[in-house]
């Protein structure tokens, strides 16, 4: 087995080593253990296979996303309660070093899991890393509502460039029960696509060139496209539209690729509209509908954004 493991590295080494070849980074990681004692035995496979931060921090974000599951069970196997800042300061230590272990043994764990080791594998690898605490939008009901701190993820300074990572998102969904979907869509994901569903304690931790408010950010529609960026929507640029409005139609222009369809949703029911292109701007009106407490858009059939209805 050893034999064969040496064989698939040095052909998968054969192409130049100063690009970026994340297939291979990919592939060599297929071959690493599911699971793990410690993390200091991943960062050994890690640190004998790659050289480069972007060739690590590939495999550390790969190697989560495929080999641990989401179990929202996890939240109760430790005890986060304290009576004082110093016993909370030991407690968090001794819980984030347990947190890893079981992790990197078990392949479960929630948001805390994901960050945990990806900032622990990050500093073994000697690569400048902190993790992010922050809120998330994921469905029409978190539109406008205040602040909640919800999640965890990374900020990594790869090459000089600090970069966003979401391994827990990277691994699948939840819908009553894990579903493993790996992804690689918030592996270095631009801030500016990043600040559609992720928004930090810190404003400074959004790496936007131009700053959003959380203001901002929870009043803005549920942008469900991956391709969709908030500067594409012109109208309406809220997320919170008004049933009693005494206008009886929506109007929508949106810039994105037009679509063969375009589709609205109160509930479940789907009605089609009629659009038109101009110039990139998509243009459409939507009925106001009484009853309902979100509208969903779609484009050929595939949810794109998400309204809330009060």
């Amino acid at each position: 087995m050893k034999r064969i493991y040496f064989l698939v590295i040095m052909v998968l080494q054969c192409g130049s080593l100063l690009a970026q070849d994340f297939d291979r980074v990919d592939a060599i990681i297929q071959l690493y253990p599911k699971q793990v004692e410690s993390p200091e035995d991943l960062a050994k496979f890690i640190h004998r296979d790659f050289t480069s931060e972007a060739e690590k921090v590939r495999a550390i974000y790969g190697w989560l996303i495929h080999n641990v599951a989401y179990d929202p069970n996890e939240y109760k196997k430790f005890d986060y309660r304290f009576t004082n800042f110093r016993e909370r300061n030991q407690k968090e230590e001794r819980t984030r070093n347990k947190i890893i272990e079981r992790t990197l043994q078990t392949g479960k764990a929630v948001c805390e899991g994901y960050a945990f080791v990806f900032e622990k594998l990050c500093e073994l690898e000697g690569i400048e890393n902190y993790i992010v605490r922050g809120d998330t939008k994921t469905q029409t009901k978190d539109i406008g509502r205040e602040f909640q701190k919800n999640h965890m993820w990374n900020a990594v300074r790869v090459d000089g460039t600090w970069q966003l990572f979401d391994a827990t998102w990277g691994a699948g969904k939840f819908r009553g029960k894990f579903i493993p979907e790996a992804s690689y869509y918030y592996f270095k994901t631009p801030p500016e696509a990043f600040i559609k569903s992720h928004y930090p304690e810190m404003e400074e931790d959004t790496f936007l060139k131009r700053p959003v408010s959380f203001h901002e950010f929870t009043n803005r529609p549920l942008i469900i496209a991956p391709s969709l960026l908030p500067e594409a929507l012109l109208s309406p640029q809220k997320g919170i539209l008004y049933s009693n409005s005494s206008m009886n139609e929506i109007y929508f222009e949106i810039k994105a690729t037009a679509p063969a369809t375009i589709h609205y949703a109160y509930g479940t029911k789907k009605e089609s509209v009629i659009f038109s292109n101009k110039e990139g701007i998509l243009q459409f009106t939507v009925p106001v509908q009484m009853g309902d407490d979100s509208l969903i858009i779609y484009f050929d059939d595939t949810p794109v954004l998400g309204y809330k209805i009060e």
